[in-house]
């Protein structure tokens, strides 16, 4: 298959001119093997049973190869970190090594952490303007400069968007139908529950009670889910459990990267109004809440309030990935006075931007308002500064300024 370009290309190459070599994260099929492909000259297999033979017989018979060499699923072979820390060290080069992996092996004390060596890097799915389904007329690099948005327009209806929802960002599914790719995600959180969890962590999990957990997120997609909630919602499901059962369950789950949380802002604020530091837990893809639970497009789009949750979840993997490209980190804000944002951008120089997450235009007044109130009421920008921009991220069409300056920005428009 020809190469279709990724947005973290830019900084896979900044970091291998800047360290010896790069870990290259993310869930099961997001691409990180094609990536790695791309941007390696030569490349080994660790998941042939040859080759990971050799770890014992010749770890350094392994490297040997054109910088960058290309070591995927590196995790099955753990003990390969150190012989590579050390042969970085040796040539004193960068861009030695690109390491792909679906898993984060066990920790180990004898294991280097790497720092100084290998940078890491997290791969996620495609987002709509990789996959082509954008038209990326609006950057979000260049939305600071932007004082007003003109000729913009999304190419994605109402009913596009929740058969992208449901299809997802994996490569693999850019030219499959809704249906084929309904199936595939199914299958994906089978081998979640049935293989993947169990391998990765190296310890029994009941797969009944794992997919319940799964259906419990869901459920709670682009919501402040807690371990006692989940829990409550598990045993509910007729699967007695406890507390530290689901954290361990979450704990596998995040180390086959199946799920990622959306950090609390921790801002200063003007006021002693109190922040709420509960993090969001979204999956890797909305597309596998919507395989879990038995969601097709239809079905999606004839539920209007869990789409919008859905497409929430959506914005925020398609933010990730752009505010990724600036070196920025994606948080979420709320505070006890119930005033919540869906999305702060912390840019790397300290600054910030903040997004609203609406699905329909009924809903642009009041996250306006939100956005508004966030900025003129809310944040000391005595300290921080005012907001670089502030946009609401929606399913419409069109996308335009409002008198207030905040940018209305269609997911479907939106690019790096």
């Amino acid at each position: 298959m020809e190469y279709r370009p990724r947005v973290i290309d830019a900084r896979v190459v900044q970091m291998l001119h800047a360290m010896g070599g790069i870990v290259l994260e993310g869930s099961r099929a997001c691409g990180k093997t094609s990536t790695g492909l791309e941007h390696a000259s030569s490349a080994v297999r660790l998941d042939s049973p040859q080759v990971a033979a050799l770890v014992d017989l010749d770890p350094a018979g392994l490297l040997v190869g054109e910088a960058p060499r290309l070591v995927d699923e590196w995790q099955l072979a753990p003990a390969l970190w150190n012989v590579i820390r050390h042969e970085i060290d040796t040539r004193q080069a960068r861009g030695q090594f690109i390491l792909s992996g679906s898993a984060t092996p066990p920790d180990d004390i004898r294991r280097h952490s790497g720092a100084g060596r290998l940078g890491r890097l997290r791969l996620r799915t495609m987002t709509l303007a990789e996959s082509g389904r954008s038209t990326g007329t609006v950057s979000l690099r260049a939305l600071p400069e932007q004082s007003s948005l003109t000729s913009v327009r999304g190419q994605l209806t109402y009913r596009d968007l929740a058969a992208e929802a449901v299809r997802g960002g994996w490569p693999a599914l850019l030219d499959a139908t809704v249906a084929e790719a309904s199936d595939y995600n199914t299958s994906y959180v089978d081998d979640l529950c049935s293989t993947d969890v169990p391998g990765a962590s190296g310890s029994r999990h009941d797969p009944v009670r794992l997919r319940r957990l799964l259906m419990s997120l869901a459920r709670n997609i682009s919501a402040e889910a807690t371990v006692q909630s989940l829990t409550r919602d598990v045993a509910a499901a007729g699967a007695p459990t406890d507390r530290s059962t689901i954290a361990t369950y979450l704990d596998a789950l995040a180390t086959v990267f199946a799920l990622e949380e959306l950090p609390a802002w921790s801002v200063a604020l003007r006021s002693r109004t109190r922040l709420r530091t509960r993090g969001k837990i979204h999956l890797a893809d909305p597309a596998l809440a919507c395989a879990v639970l038995g969601v097709s497009a239809t079905r999606l789009g004839d539920d209007p309030e869990y789409f919008g949750q859905v497409f929430e979840a959506m914005a925020i993997r398609d933010l990730r990935v752009y505010a990724d490209l600036q070196r920025a980190t994606l948080h979420h804000y709320r505070d006890e006075t119930g005033l919540e944002i869906d999305a702060v951008i912390e840019h790397h120089d300290g600054s910030w931007s903040a997004a609203e997450i609406k699905l329909g235009s009924s809903m642009i007044e009041a996250a306006e308002r939100n956005l508004l109130k966030l900025a003129n009421e809310r944040v000391d920008t005595s300290r921080i500064g005012p907001p670089k921009f502030l946009a609401i991220i929606t399913g419409t069409e069109y996308g335009y300024t409002l008198p207030s300056g905040v940018h209305v920005v269609p997911l479907a428009a939106l690019a790096a």
